[in-house]
């Protein structure tokens, strides 16, 4: 099967090059299914976009085909079939770029393609055979400069005598993955960071906090971490790692550093942001400003009635420092997601008496059911033992189109249903209100769709279920008292602490503070899918709005989502950003435009 299925792939690409290198755009089309999806991932559009259907492949092809001049299809390694759909590897190239793509074949013809750019010609990353020499041999006169010097006088002179080419604000694992990727493409990069150190955007953080997602899916570009690394990884243990990426890669990372405003000027098209490192004010002129500031905007804090009289402590959950003071108080923690679980389960464990107030249904996926069905076919020590890299996992992840990936999802979260039946009868018998997502596809897709409205269960769920941690649902708070809060059902609750989890606004708020409103609701909201679900509104983009890709604002981009994305992501973006820098044409195909503004 394995021969057959690698013969009919190689057939397939050899016909898809002779069209192409034909310009026969009705042949090329007509190798695709009835149902067919392309993805591309810079490599055609210089942009990440998906055409969905023969129409939408033909208007790309019409647009792009002959500047982009496809050649060199080759398949790798062996095909392989399952029930009726062949799936395989391939490399390409394009006049100014190497790439690695995957197709799937129903019936011949091709149901998803998948072409992504891996390298631009003439700047490779000097790696393997190209890496540096590094010592210069032979004796010169008057000495040399160490290792240690130069890189003392790189980063003197880098934003005072000498200007970066990209400035990243937000120095968490999406901005040095991102910069370490840049730096190896050679291009001149400062990351901003508001905190002292690496890493202390975890540090900071309440004491239980762990990665939910186990370690295969997390590592960071070039450097997974070792092969003993916890499966789930705490906090503390997150932040050292971090600091020491950013030593190890050699980045230009500037701590206790703050961007006070960033301005475009039109006619040297070049950002302006004004900085304060270390009390200091710096002025830098990058031609690209990448936001690196995690998977959303401010933390959303309600404005309740009577909060200005509560005489207990507030917060949001992004400022919770831990339980260990509340011992024996009233805790009442507003949310049911992510957070509102590790909080809940903090407090418990310091002794506190902690109500959850749910205000909607939120999906609960169980770890260990989750690494088993959702992610252990391709993020596992099993899926490393059948020749699945984390490159490849990406890879293989990315090729299924987001029109189609809650097909794939609802069998898993189905299987899930019935193997975690206990739990979910226990939830629902204490008045948890539960849901699978509006179509059941579960966690990955509430994640894509809206960034919230799930729970991955490390334990607080059997804490809800057994009453150790109080719960109230289908209610919200109406009113904050002195050392109370009154629910709209109205029951009253006794607090000595309030803890809003209560999630986070889209990525360009940052932008209406940093650079101005009118950009902000120019470049529109960041993240979904346009699904029309809730929370991720019409109309359908099909990829994540302002993602990794140009925005409406020129030279302005948004980097971010979660370990796994930042990984893979940050590569396009780095190669989007130093063909600019090389001058090399970038004509970007398929822009959305802006929805839903702030």
């Amino acid at each position: 099967m394995s021969e057959l299925a690698t013969s009919e792939a190689t057939r397939w690409l050899a016909a898809f090059e002779a069209a192409l290198s034909a310009a026969d755009i009705d042949a090329a089309t007509a190798l695709f299914d009835d149902e067919c999806y392309w993805r591309d991932l810079v490599a055609f559009t210089w942009n990440i976009k998906t055409q969905e259907g023969r129409d939408a492949i033909r208007a790309m092809l019409q647009a792009r085909l002959a500047d982009t001049a496809p050649a060199h299809f080759r398949i790798e390694g062996e095909a392989s079939e399952a029930g009726g759909v062949i799936e395989a590897w391939f490399t390409f190239e394009t006049g100014v770029a190497r790439g690695r793509g995957h197709l799937r074949l129903k019936n011949g013809r091709a149901w998803t393609l998948l072409t992504t750019m891996t390298e631009l010609k003439g700047f490779e990353e000097k790696k393997g055979e190209r890496r540096i020499a590094g010592a210069e041999h032979g004796a010169q006169p008057g000495g040399r400069q160490s290792w240690l010097e130069r890189k003392q006088a790189r980063e003197a002179a880098l934003g005072y005598t000498e200007q970066p080419y990209v400035v990243i604000i937000g120095g968490g694992q999406g901005g040095i993955g991102l910069a370490s990727r840049l730096r190896r493409l050679d291009v001149p990069t400062i990351v901003i960071e508001k905190n002292a150190r690496a890493g202390d955007s975890w540090r900071n953080r309440y004491k239980s906090l762990c990665l939910h997602d186990p370690v295969w899916y997390d590592h960071l570009p070039y450097m997974p971490f070792p092969d003993d690394w916890p499966v789930f990884a705490p906090k503390d243990k997150i932040g050292d790692w971090l600091e020491m990426y950013t030593k190890v890669m050699e980045l230009n990372y500037w701590g206790s550093t703050i961007a006070r405003k960033a301005r475009f000027d039109e006619a040297t098209q070049t950002w302006e942001v004004q900085v304060e490192r270390e009390g200091q004010p710096v002025t830098l002129r990058p031609k690209q400003l990448v936001f690196a500031l995690g998977v959303s905007g401010y933390a959303n804090v309600p404005k309740i009635p009577g909060a200005e009289t509560f005489e207990g402590t507030q917060h949001h959950s992004s400022q919770h420092p831990g339980g260990a003071a509340w011992a024996g108080k009233h805790a009442v923690v507003l949310g049911s997601n992510n957070s509102a679980h590790d909080i809940c389960a903090d407090l418990w464990e310091n002794g506190a008496d902690v109500t959850m107030i749910q205000r909607s249904s939120t999906h609960i996926a169980p770890s260990a059911s989750l690494m088993e069905l959702a992610l252990g076919g391709l993020y596992s020590e099993q899926a490393l033992k059948n020749g699945i890299s984390t490159d490849m996992a990406d890879l293989i992840f990315a090729s299924v189109p987001y029109r189609i990936m809650h097909t794939f999802h609802i069998p898993v979260y189905e299987e899930m249903k019935k193997r975690d039946a206990d739990l979910y009868a226990r939830l629902e018998k204490a008045g948890f209100l539960l849901d699978f997502g509006e179509d059941g596809s579960g966690l990955f897709m509430k994640y894509l769709r809206r960034g919230s409205g799930y729970y991955i269960d490390v334990g607080a769920s059997e804490l809800v279920a057994d009453g150790r941690i109080k719960l109230r649902s289908g209610v919200n708070i109406e009113r904050i008292n002195p050392r109370s809060v009154t629910l709209t059902d109205g029951t009253e609750l006794p607090a000595d602490l309030l803890v809003y989890a209560t999630g986070y606004g889209s990525m360009n708020n940052w932008l209406a503070d940093l650079v101005s409103p009118e950009v902000a609701d120019q470049v529109g909201k960041c993240w979904g899918l346009g699904s029309d679900t809730t929370k991720d509104p019409g109309p359908w983009e099909g990829e994540l709005r302002n993602m990794w890709k140009p925005t409406a604002q020129p030279q302005m981009w948004f980097h971010g989502g979660n370990l796994h994305q930042s990984r893979h992501y940050s590569q396009f973006l780095a190669l989007q950003l130093k063909a600019r820098m090389e001058g090399l044409p970038t004509e970007v195909y398929g822009r959305e435009g802006p929805h839903h503004r702030r």
